[in-house]
């Protein structure tokens, strides 16, 4: 499949073949029900809008209470890889809590992924572990070899090694990041739009 995504809720999925299977739509409809649902969800910021603590490395030890989520096709797997935050929590763990990381980590690993830097590791659960969505987790039972993106943070791969679910996982390739993107990629009805990335002739006639 070939997807578009433009966070944090447009999502448009075609086959390879370029026939629509699903497509966000009202991606411009008005918001004012969720203001006064009386749910304090729509008042958080975007992840945009706000900074993890980091460590003394740059790596991000604490992540800020924000408007997450991606938007969803299918099993929601496909949104559990885009934002993989259920791989090490939200925050840190006591270090005298034996096994309260959501998962153990082996065999770190720098590799290239089509063509982009990525970080690949062998990871097994543990009792804490809790899945962005329950009918599709990341890691599997046994261990789970995962594969991260480096500049986007998105699970690009994913591979069961034991079990009966062995081999099962996903697989993505990231074509481009911050493109711009047309609203009618979104939207139920075409607007019409001119794409301007595409070059426009203009038919001038013959000269009088």
């Amino acid at each position: 499949m070939n997807c578009w995504v433009r966070r944090p809720g447009a999502l448009r999925v075609e086959t390879l073949e370029g026939q629509l299977l699903a497509s966000t739509t009202k991606i411009n409809a008005s918001k004012d029900s969720l203001y006064i649902s009386g749910n304090r969800k729509p008042w958080l910021l975007r992840p945009s809008l706000v900074n993890p603590v980091n460590d003394a490395d740059g790596y991000v030890v604490r992540r800020p209470e924000a408007l997450y989520g991606e938007p969803a096709y299918g099993s929601g797997r496909f949104a559990a890889a885009l934002d993989p935050v259920e791989l090490a929590g939200e925050r840190p763990v006591p270090l005298e809590a034996p096994f309260a990381n959501v998962a153990e980590i082996t065999d770190i690993a720098p590799v290239t992924h089509h063509g982009r830097p990525a970080v690949e590791a062998i990871l097994t659960r543990n009792p804490s572990y809790k899945p962005t969505f329950a009918d599709a987790p990341l890691l599997y039972p046994g261990r789970t070899a995962i594969r991260i993106d480096l500049g986007t943070a998105v699970c690009v791969a994913s591979q069961s090694l034991d079990g009966d679910t062995a081999g099962a996982g996903h697989w993505l390739v990231i074509h481009g990041i911050d493109e711009y993107m047309l609203d009618d990629l979104f939207e139920e009805v075409s607007m019409g739009l001119t794409d301007v990335r595409a070059h426009i002739p203009w038919d001038l006639g013959p000269h009088a």
